[in-house]
């Protein structure tokens, strides 16, 4: 499995910050800026873990996760959800939904996201 790391997040600020954290930490990345072409990346760069925001243009994360779970090539790939919908039940239907994780981006320390990497890759 590859260390690759793919960010699927529309908010420009929050994405360069992760870039910049995982650049400055030797990690490989590749950025997607919607849901479907987010699924896209997944199957055809096969990242080692993904760091998935639930409100994006067109297909939500949700529904993104949904498609990489079902499909069996990708279907293994350690996704982290990093969304600013904290409530429960958003927090339970992406766990249910096969989420590896669900961070809250404004309870989260960038630093912690070195931390998940290193524990799920």
């Amino acid at each position: 499995m590859t260390k690759k790391i793919l960010i699927i997040e529309d908010d420009e600020f929050f994405r360069e910050l992760i870039a910049k954290k995982l650049h400055n930490s030797g990690f490989e990345f590749s950025m997607s800026i919607n849901g479907r072409d987010g699924i896209e990346k997944v199957k055809e760069e096969k990242p080692g873990l993904v760091f998935l925001d639930v409100l994006l243009p067109d297909v939500d994360g949700f529904e993104v996760l949904s498609k990489i779970r079902e499909d069996k090539e990708i279907s293994s790939t350690p996704v982290i959800i990093l969304s600013n919908l904290g409530q429960k039940e958003d927090l339970d239907r992406g766990l249910k939904l096969g989420a590896t994780d669900y961070l809250i981006k404004a309870q989260i320390d960038i630093d912690e996201i070195i931390e998940k990497i290193k524990k799920y890759i």
